[in-house]
């Protein structure tokens, strides 16, 4: 589990196509003495296992699945991602619970600038649309942000100067595409009205 606080900016150092899989290479500032092999760490929002690690790079292998489904599939090197160590017990919870299970792959459809803050604007897949509520939760490449407003396939959220200049967030443009997971609690409360 993780909660959407981006807790460094690393960079993706080497890509290899495996027999099976994909295989990122990713420099970290993170004490990588503090991080087990078969850690979960979040990369833009999606969850990922530690497989090797180096004194300041680690790597993990990526499926077919993930590949198609998040934006990791377009990933090359020197790429800046956003990196969250897995929250532990006694954590704060400065965010909100996100499970780093990416739901889908939203496109950035504007972006403006209001005083030192930034109105981005995200077009949503169907039917993920539907469960993304104004002032609810939404992680947008792994940084938890609060839902500003919704109109049909597209939210709105606020950057603040610190999100924007400490995650990757400060890089986007129209036309980016970024990993988007919904609140989880939505998701249950959508599953619960289906089967009810």
């Amino acid at each position: 589990m993780f909660t959407g606080i981006v807790t460094d900016v690393g960079k993706v150092r080497a890509v290899r196509d495996t027999d099976r899989d994909r295989r990122f290479e990713i420099e970290t500032a993170f004490d990588l003495s503090t991080v087990e092999i078969g850690a979960s760490i979040a990369h833009a929002g999606c969850c990922l296992t530690v497989v090797e690690k180096g004194p300041n790079w680690f790597a993990v292998e990526v499926s077919g699945e993930t590949l198609d489904r998040t934006t990791i599939g377009e990933w090359t090197e020197g790429r800046p991602v956003n990196l969250e160590r897995s929250a532990r017990v006694g954590d704060e919870l400065g965010g909100h619970i996100v499970s780093g299970h990416v739901d889908g792959v939203g496109e950035i459809i504007s972006i403006v600038s209001e005083g030192g803050s930034h109105r981005v604007k995200v077009r949503v897949p169907r039917p993920l649309h539907r469960y993304i509520a104004p002032k609810g939760s939404i992680t947008v490449e792994g940084v938890s942000l609060t839902v500003n407003e919704v109109e049909d396939d597209v939210f709105g959220v606020n950057l603040i100067p610190h999100t924007w200049d400490v995650t990757t967030l400060g890089r986007l443009v129209v036309g980016s595409k970024v990993n988007l997971e919904i609140d989880m609690l939505a998701r249950y409360l959508a599953r619960w009205r289906e089967t009810a």
